[in-house]
């Protein structure tokens, strides 16, 4: 059964996915909100709830030329400063994530004897798995799909684990990230089953601050592996936790957002999130 967190996403989702489709009609606050069956009151206060700005704002930051105004305003990884100072300097997010390899002995044979905790929450984008050990988080996916094909496809990754049922410190801390008060610093630790090539592409993709965008030729470029962006493509699309590495912040160089594992509306409302969020920051 959806949670009515659920229900309002959904109608985020599709109200953006309007937007989108519709971009050279501009329609009207009235015709959005018949589209997702609200009475445009109703409409505009969810949407401004869930984005922290107007439906009409929001629409801004899905724009072509917004993409191409980001990319070229240094707010990318060519910014080796964004980390400095944090709140002090107005930089747009005081969250420190940090990656953990797992050692070939942690994942062996399918991650046999590996405890891991998992469990289901809510986020801005639809409902989650998040899965951790006692090093950090391990998996974070959107659970579009009921719970128990979600739990699945976490346990194709590590077939041979213990999973509990259970709640732990990591996961609140990483689960945090979605809140709207970033007042105080916290860390979030990844523990991460990944090539060499494919954890420096996620920590690379780390240091891309919140509403700002890059492209996979830039990740290429500073993992000193310039020709190599089908790979970085690859190891993008590889990334096992949603949301905490940004994948969703790389988009192709001529300013269109490209794929998404979780599907292209949901990219565009994260990117439009975080846009709108990072401009209230610094106003």
């Amino acid at each position: 059964m959806e949670t009515q967190a659920a229900i309002n996403y959904n109608r985020i989702a599709d109200a953006i996915a309007f937007y989108k489709a519709n971009f050279k009609d501009q329609p009207s606050l009235e015709r959005v909100a018949e589209h997702v069956h609200l009475s445009p009151f109703h409409f505009q206060r969810m949407f401004k709830e869930w984005a922290g700005v107007t439906p009409k704002q929001f629409l801004q930051y899905l724009t072509l030329e917004h993409a191409k105004q980001v990319l070229g305003s240094g707010a990318t990884l060519s910014d080796a400063a964004f980390e400095a100072g944090l709140s002090g300097t107005g930089r747009l997010h005081d969250l420190f994530i940090k990656i953990e390899g797992m050692t070939p002995g942690e994942y062996k044979n399918g991650g046999e004897e590996l405890p891991i905790n998992y469990r289901f929450a809510d986020s801005p984008f639809g409902p989650l798995l998040i899965a951790s050990t006692h090093k950090g988080v391990c998996y974070l996916a959107f659970a579009d799909e009921d719970q128990a094909a979600a739990l699945d496809l976490l346990k194709e990754q590590f077939p041979n684990a213990r999973y509990h049922a259970a709640t732990d410190a990591w996961q609140e801390e990483a689960l945090a990230i979605f809140s709207q008060d970033w007042s105080r610093p916290r860390e979030i630790k990844l523990h991460l089953k990944g090539t060499p090539f494919q954890i420096k592409v996620w920590e690379t993709l780390l240091k891309v601050p919140m509403g700002g965008l890059t492209t996979y030729s830039e990740v290429a470029g500073n993992i000193h592996h310039p020709t190599a962006v089908r790979a970085v493509g690859s190891a993008v699309g590889a990334n096992p936790v949603a949301f905490l590495i940004p994948c969703h912040r790389v988009i192709r160089s001529d300013g269109q957002s490209g794929q998404y594992h979780w599907g292209a509306t949901r990219k565009q409302a994260i990117i439009g999130w975080e846009a709108a969020r990072a401009e209230t920051r610094v106003a």
